[in-house]
């Protein structure tokens, strides 16, 4: 009996210290992922592959997952709701911020950068560094860590063509929560209505809106193409996406796993590059597929001088917003 309770005696002892091992053991961080696009996109690639690498290479310390298409969120409420802590990742267009950081609707300024490479330069460079401190100074709760293209965007309407101005006049548009497209709609002649990303599809099919204006990306993965009867490639305005991540939940993350997340980011961000020219080039050509196999849509390209008509058309609106968007930044990426 003696013996029996020295081994007792010695399996609790080795229960007890062993259990704090088993307990010790750290479970991996956990980031959800928001965004409204869907994944043969631009960004749902991009969060995708994030996804994929991070699951991959940091397995057992973070494992990433992603919601696509709201599945979630819409832009506006995962902004909301990552500040909150509720998700942990977003990447929600840059006009999502108009109440938050209005600066960011630099944008959504219509003409204002060249090509594509201009952008890149605006983001990686010293403008992007003053974006990402007034993040910090806001002390929003939001860690704004890169950004990702989509693409230029492009004009369809049910109304008529849209190749001059005087095509606007009275075309009511939905627009994303941005006052400088409300302002550029109405320079047009138009009307911008804001709307959030997943009810536009149901807003054309209705009548709601007559037209709107997006990449060749989301116009095609969400079928606007299907319910508008004109496309204009305009290329007249920049879409990307601010990415963001909690920032309390940044902060508590070991350095290494920081370090780790940074350079999978940086790595992705180039790729997303890649892809959202790819993907432009690609579903441009669906499209005009589409619409030369269904005769249902009209297709346009603008030349220079029509082009040119547009641009001085919308030319006031840098002069509206001289308070919101800083015109050194302006005169900076008119110069690159």
């Amino acid at each position: 009996m003696k013996k029996l309770f020295g081994l007792l005696a010695i399996l609790a002892l080795c229960m007890a210290i062993s259990a704090p091992i088993v307990s010790a053991k750290k479970k991996p961080f956990k980031i959800r992922f928001s965004h409204v696009v869907s994944e043969n996109t631009p960004k749902g690639w991009g969060a995708k592959e994030f996804a994929r690498r991070v699951n991959e290479e940091l397995k057992g310390k973070v494992v990433v997952k992603v919601f696509p298409s709201s599945q979630l969120y819409g832009d506006n409420q995962a902004i909301e709701a990552l500040a909150a802590g509720f998700i942990e990742m977003a990447a929600p267009s840059s006009a999502k911020f108009v109440g938050s950081v209005p600066a960011l609707q630099l944008f959504d300024m219509p003409f204002l950068f060249k090509n594509i490479q201009t952008v890149h330069k605006t983001v990686d460079g010293e403008i992007g560094d003053e974006i990402r401190q007034m993040f910090v100074k806001r002390g929003l709760g939001i860690k704004l860590i890169t950004f990702w293209d989509n693409a230029f965007k492009q004009f369809s309407c049910n109304v008529r063509p849209l190749i001059k101005p005087a095509d606007f006049k009275g075309v009511k548009f939905r627009i994303m929560s941005s006052d400088i497209l409300e302002a550029q709609m109405k320079a047009l002649g138009g009307v911008g209505l804001k709307l959030p990303f997943s009810e536009v599809y149901n807003a054309l099919e209705q009548g709601v809106v007559d037209g709107q204006e997006n990449t060749a990306s989301n116009i095609y993965t969400k079928k606007f193409y299907e319910v508008q009867k004109y496309m204009t490639f305009s290329n007249h305005g920049y879409l990307g996406y601010a990415v963001i991540m909690n920032q309390k939940f940044w902060d508590k993350l070991p350095k290494d796993i920081q370090a780790s997340l940074s350079k999978i980011l940086r790595e992705v961000t180039e790729k997303v590059r890649e892809k959202a020219v790819e993907l432009d080039r690609e579903q441009s050509a669906l499209i005009r597929a589409y619409a030369k196999k269904s005769g249902k849509l009209e297709i346009f390209d603008l030349n220079a001088a029509q082009v040119k008509a547009l641009q001085d058309a919308v030319a006031p609106v840098y002069n509206q917003f001289t308070d919101v968007v800083p015109p050194s930044w302006i005169k900076k990426i008119k110069s690159m």
